[in-house]
């Protein structure tokens, strides 16, 4: 059981009393050490004659405990209580949120189906007094939170809604107001509010709906529509099973484009006595509906659940705290003996100053332990932001999850030109859950981080670098034209930014086109060299062709005037040797013949080799022209290579995806019915579960 309503005193308590009662014993025995060493023993009892050292500590006793009464105090000590029942004036509000796939659509950020909800909390917080129930709906409604006053209760209802709480898929209006009709109670006098939020995309036919509104006004309820999107629609994207995003495609395999039927939430509003249609748009377009629907209508008595009043009883552990200082006050240090005039005036003096510096010092006790943000603020406004920047991150580092904090924190350091830390505290603060429900510092905090961005790509020198933060200076700033769009410092500021980054783009091209013409020019040059080179290659190659020819002519040449030589030679030996025979001549003629033709085919060999070893150069020439020229157009080689050899090319992994994705476009939707609830019968025609 809570005894305390402000436990944080108790803890207080807990720090400060100890550390109170030690400071006294070390102040005491200061005291007795320091009148020891300046007042000589034989005058230091005529000096404190009468002086009572029980007296004293009893004192400082009586202040240490008046200091911790005074903190029991403030944490608000509570026992007992009495049960009363809370009777509140109101009406009764069925909020139905469309959890459709409709409503994914990003038209109005961050999601219609986000805003949606946001805008539920909002008409809870207005709706005070009033009982609110929700409802789901899709293809199919149901009652996701009875009519009840607990906030809680409805908060976490609204919380739970998502895009596939309820498997049929499809809008069925006429579905949501049969299903609030019948949720209300019968006989009661209460007035019955239905208030549906939608893109109004309903797939069932539109006679049928407005059918469904009459029959609800006659049995008296009030239906006011909420238009969640934009007329002019958007394509509907989603996660698949691998987390991919795509788009949803109905029956046909076409992307599907979501918009905001205001027509038919308008005749559905006008069904109804009092009801009437707004768009979810402007500023504070809860506040509008109260203010102009539901707060006219008569409110009756409505009882809820019996609740615990804690009896509280601070006032008597102030009182005792009190009491304990009027007696410390009044206590003397001294019996009552005779002085002289100086010693009374010292006595007077030593005590009241010491009642005064202990008050004092009870009064600052909160000041000091509230003064951080104050402080850090006044350090902003006088222009030391970087001792503003340190307290807020000191603060921060306390109070991880207020993210006010952190942009302080962050402001602070964009002031201090601390854009690093400026960058790191504002993206924490787009990153806290809280900020959700906070539109305007959100607002704030996407202009603040585009102006940090655009800073930090001004001091950068690397193009590359530049260009990226300016580009997301420039999602940043639209980020804050959506939450506000009349906030004309980021109008400006985003023209300002794309004016220069068009200018960063034009000059980095300029400087690639100069790069580009510097490398062809590079290149022409290097292949001229390459021809001329291969030009002297040749020229070598031929004068040393011609070289072995000449040489090949001359051996012949030799050849056959050896043979000859070698006739005579033998012409003569004949003469001379009549003995030889006819047949030894004949050998060896047939033996040199032999060796001629070897040494014929030998050359012919010889130029053959010559010749593909020409052929092979130039396809090696040829095969390196294409290279290049296939380097130049960004055809791969291997692509290159196929290509030329009639074979396919691989496929890259950017294209195996693509036709992974066109095989899942064409898979069928398993549509599921809740359990609790028979699935309706599908309209005539293609059906549509967005």
């Amino acid at each position: 059981m809570n005894y305390f309503g402000q436990q944080i005193y108790i803890w207080i308590m807990f720090a400060v009393v100890p550390f109170l009662a030690l400071f006294f014993i070390w102040a005491w025995r200061v005291k007795q050490k320091l009148i020891r060493q300046f007042v000589q023993s034989r005058l230091l009892a005529s000096l404190t004659v009468g002086v009572a050292p029980a007296r004293q500590k009893l004192r400082l006793v009586l202040l240490t405990v008046a200091v911790m009464f005074v903190f029991i105090a403030l944490g608000r000590p509570r026992w007992g209580f009495t049960w009363q029942e809370a009777k509140q004036q109101g009406i009764d509000i069925l909020v139905a949120i469309d959890t459709s796939r409709s409503m994914l659509a990003q038209d109005v950020p961050p999601n219609r189906l986000t805003r949606a909800k946001l805008a539920a909390i909002d008409l809870m917080r207005q709706a005070k007094s009033d009982r609110l129930g929700l409802i789901a709906f899709t293809g199919t409604a149901f009652l996701q939170a009875p009519l009840t006053l607990d906030e809680n209760a409805f908060r976490q209802g609204v919380d739970a809604l998502d895009v596939g709480i309820i498997p049929q898929g499809g809008t069925s209006l006429s579905d949501v107001i049969s299903t609030a009709d019948g949720a209300f109670e019968k006989g009661s006098d209460n007035h019955k509010v239905l208030v549906i939020f939608t893109d109004g995309e309903d797939h069932d036919d539109d006679t049928a709906t407005l059918a469904a509104a009459e029959e609800a006004a006659k049995n008296g309820l009030i239906i006011f529509t909420i238009g969640v999107g934009t007329p002019e629609g958007e394509m509907l994207r989603a996660k698949d099973d691998n987390g991919n995003i795509g788009f949803i495609k109905d029956e046909d395999g076409n992307a599907v484009k979501s918009h905001l039927n205001e027509t038919l939430l308008q005749k559905i509003a006008t069904a109804t006595a009092g009801g009437f249609y707004l768009p979810l748009r402007g500023a504070n377009p809860m506040e509008m509906l109260y203010a102009r629907g539901l707060a006219p209508l008569p409110k009756t008595d409505s009882s809820s659940k019996l609740t615990r009043v804690y009896d509280e009883h601070y006032h008597w552990f102030l009182a005792f705290a009190i009491l304990c200082l009027i007696v410390e006050t009044f206590l003397p240090e001294r019996k009552r003996v005779k002085q002289t005039e100086p010693a009374r005036a010292t006595e007077d003096l030593t005590g009241g100053r010491t009642a005064a510096t202990i008050v004092t010092c009870l009064l600052l006790m909160p000041m000091l332990a509230f003064s951080s943000p104050s402080t850090a603020y006044k350090k902003f406004e006088s222009g030391k932001f970087g001792d503003a920047q340190l307290e807020y991150e000191h603060l921060a580092a306390q109070k991880t999850n207020d993210y006010r904090l952190q942009y302080n924190a962050g402001t602070a350091a964009y002031k201090a030109k601390e854009l690093e830390s400026a960058q790191r505290h504002l993206n924490a603060v787009l990153n806290s859950p809280e900020i959700a429900a906070d539109l305007p510092t959100q607002q704030h905090t996407y202009y603040n981080l585009g102006n940090t961005l655009f800073q930090m790509g001004a001091a950068n020198q690397e193009p590359d670098k530049q260009k990226e933060n300016w580009e997301q200076a420039v999602e940043n700033y639209q980020h804050a034209l959506k939450l506000d769009p009349q906030d004309k410092d980021a109008k400006n500021n985003l023209a300002f930014v794309q004016k220069k980054l068009e200018e960063l783009k034009q000059q980095q091209q300029q400087h690639q086109k100069g790069d580009k013409n510097d490398k062809d020019k590079k290149d022409d040059k290097d292949q001229k060299n390459q021809d001329q080179k291969d030009q002297n290659k040749d020229q070598k190659d031929q004068n040393k062709d011609s070289k072995d020819d000449k040489n090949k002519d001359d051996k012949k040449d030799q050849q056959s005037k050896d043979q000859k030589d070698s006739k005579d030679k033998k012409d003569q030996q004949g003469k001379k040797d009549d003995q030889k025979s006819a047949q030894d001549k004949q050998k060896e003629e047939q033996k040199k013949q032999d060796q001629a033709q070897k040494d014929k085919d030998k050359e012919k060999a010889k130029q053959e080799k010559a010749r593909r070893d020409k052929e092979k150069k130039e396809k090696e020439k040829q095969a390196q022209e294409a290279q290049d020229k296939a380097g130049k157009s960004g055809e791969k080689p291997e692509e290159q290579q196929a290509q030329m050899a009639g074979q396919p090319a691989r496929m890259t992994m950017q294209q195996a995806k693509q036709f992974l994705d066109a095989q899942k476009d064409q898979e069928k939707a398993l549509i599921f019915t809740p359990e609790n609830k028979p699935e309706k019968p599908r309209p005539p025609g293609k059906f549509k579960d967005w």
